[in-house]
C-alpha cells in the first residue's frame, strides 16, 4: 500500500516557498512539459495577488535543491483567477530547477467524496521547513469548487499542494486556499481548512512560444483583496498564506 511519507517524498522536489513584499505562502511546480524553456508554479492567487498588482518581485525558494531565485515583473507571467483563489506564475525553466516524471491530477469536472482522506505540503510561517498535514474531507461545495477539511492550514501553507493516495503515486486534487476557524462561542476554535479544486489549473496547461507569448496572454491584474477580520461569524475565512 502506498504511505503518506512515500508520497511527501515524491512532492518535495516540487514544493517552493513563495514571498513577497507583503508575506509568504507556498506554491508547487505542475509537471509542464515545455519545449520552449518555460515551467510553471501552482499556488492561491492571495498569495501573489499584491505583487501582481503593484508589479513587485517575487522570490522562489526552492528547499529541496537550495536554489533561490527573484523575480522580477518583466521575468514573469501570471495567471490568477481570484474567484477560486488559484494561480500559475510562468517562468523561465533556468531560473529553478524542475524535477523531472508527471504529476497525476485528479480529472477534470470530478472530485472527491466526502470523508476521503487527503494531506497537503506547505511551508508554515512559524518553521522554515517544508510541512506536512492531513484530514478528511468534510464537505464539497459545488459552487465554490472547493473542499471544506478538517485540518488546520495556517500562515504559509497557503497555494500548497493537496493530494491523496492512489496506488503507485499522489494524486493531486487542490491547492490550500485558507482557514475557517470556529467562532461560534465567541472563542477561537478549531475549524475546517478550504482547498481549491484544480479545474483552474487543467485549463492553464499551456505550452506558449516564449515567455513574452505568455505575458501577453496573462490575466488582468485586479486589487489585492482587503486582509480577512477577525469576527465572531464562523464562516471568516483566514488566508493562510501571503
Amino acid at each position: 500500500m502506498y504511505e503518506w511519507y512515500a508520497a511527501v517524498d515524491a512532492l518535495r522536489p516540487r514544493m517552493v516557498r513563495i514571498a513577497t513584499p507583503v508575506g509568504t505562502g507556498s506554491g508547487f511546480l505542475l509537471p509542464w512539459q515545455s519545449k520552449t524553456g518555460l515551467c510553471a508554479v501552482a499556488t492561491a492567487s492571495h498569495v501573489l495577488d499584491h505583487a501582481f498588482y503593484w508589479e513587485q518581485p517575487i522570490r522562489l525558494d526552492q528547499v529541496e535543491t537550495g536554489k533561490s531565485v527573484l523575480v522580477r515583473q518583466d521575468q514573469r507571467a501570471i495567471f490568477s483567477d481570484s474567484r477560486l483563489d488559484t494561480a500559475v506564475l510562468v517562468i523561465e525553466a533556468s531560473a529553478i530547477q524542475p524535477p523531472e516524471g508527471e504529476l497525476s491530477f485528479i480529472p477534470e469536472e470530478k472530485y472527491l467524496r466526502v470523508g476521503n482522506e487527503v494531506g497537503w505540503l506547505g511551508f508554515p510561517a512559524i518553521a522554515p521547513s517544508l510541512c506536512f498535514f492531513s484530514g478528511r474531507i468534510s464537505a464539497w461545495r459545488q459552487e465554490e469548487q472547493s473542499y471544506l477539511i478538517d485540518g488546520v492550514a495556517i500562515n504559509g501553507v497557503g497555494g500548497g499542494v493537496v493530494f491523496s493516495l492512489q496506488e503507485e503515486d499522489p494524486i493531486v486534487v487542490g491547492v490550500v486556499s485558507a482557514y475557517v476557524p470556529n467562532r461560534a462561542t465567541g472563542e477561537v476554535l478549531p475549524g475546517l481548512a478550504i482547498a481549491r479544486d484544480v479545474s483552474y489549473l487543467h485549463q492553464q496547461a499551456t505550452n506558449f512560444a516564449s515567455l513574452d507569448d505568455a505575458r501577453a496572454a496573462q490575466s488582468i491584474p485586479e486589487p489585492p483583496a482587503l486582509p480577512s477580520v477577525d469576527s465572531e461569524a464562523p464562516a471568516t475565512p483566514t488566508r493562510s498564506g501571503g
